[in-house]
Order: structure tokens, then sequence, then C-alpha cells
């Protein structure tokens, strides 16, 4: 089942996250992956979505708002896809790759940017899902302060 987290999530849904950020070659903090977490819950700064499944939580996903002043519409960026290392195989990534859509179209949203590594190999997922890549190019500024 997918629904929307919540903070009672917390202590199930850290661990997750942390191994997202593990996945992602950052070091493991699973007190500050639940600070992170508890402030885009309270603050509504993200929509998290989870895939629970006999009271375990195995896989999520994070949508950030955003926001086109050239077509005056809202997307969001699906930032975080992670599904349990045990779990994955058995559609649960799927199911919240169609749940985030099923989100944007209900919200009407203009649609979702997802941006990955270059070596994850679920990029066959997006794809097969209909995800296009996009060749334009992005800059980033660091503020180093």
């Amino acid at each position: 089942m997918i629904r929307l987290a919540t903070t009672s999530d917390l202590k199930l849904l850290s661990p997750l996250f942390d191994g997202y950020r593990i996945f992602y070659k950052q070091e493991s903090d699973l007190e500050a992956a639940t600070a992170f977490l508890a402030e885009r819950l309270k603050n509504i700064d993200s929509v998290i979505f989870v895939y629970e499944e006999g009271g375990e939580l195995i896989g999520f996903t994070q949508l950030y708002p955003i926001f086109s002043s050239v077509t005056m519409e809202r997307m969001d960026i699906l930032n975080d896809l992670f599904v349990s290392p045990d779990h994955r195989g058995r559609g649960v990534g799927k199911a919240l790759l169609d749940h985030a859509k099923a989100y944007a179209k209900m919200h009407r949203l203009k649609g979702l940017q997802l941006c990955t590594g270059y070596d994850n190999p679920a990029q066959h997922l997006y794809e097969s899902e209909g995800w296009q890549k996009e060749t334009d190019l992005f800059y980033f500024w660091k503020n180093k302060e």
C-alpha cells in the first residue's frame, strides 16, 4: 500500500532515507537523516510517499515543488526514489513512480522532473515508464559559505 508519510513514520522511514543517501555515496548519519525528514514533514517542504507492506516501510519517494515562471505552472522534482534492497525487482519502484504521476495529474502539475546518477541501474525503469531523458544542460552554483 502506498500512502503519504507522516511524522509517525520517522522511525521506519529514516533508515530507508539513510540507505538512499548511502546509495549515493554519502556517509551514514541516521540522526541527521531523521532530523532532515522531520523538518520536511513539519514544514510541508516536500511530499513523501511510502510503500508499506506488513507494517514495514520498504520504499519511498519524495517530491519537492518548483515553479516555471515562463509557463506559470508548478511541477515537482522527484528527488528521491528508493526501495529496500531486499524488496527490489517486485514492482515497488514502478508503483511509487505511478503514484507520483497520479499525484501530479490530480494536482494538475506541469509534470515531474527526475534527476539520478549517471550509473543508476534504475534508468531502464524510468525510460520504460515514459520518462524522457533531457539533453538540456544544467548548471549548479554551490554556496561555499
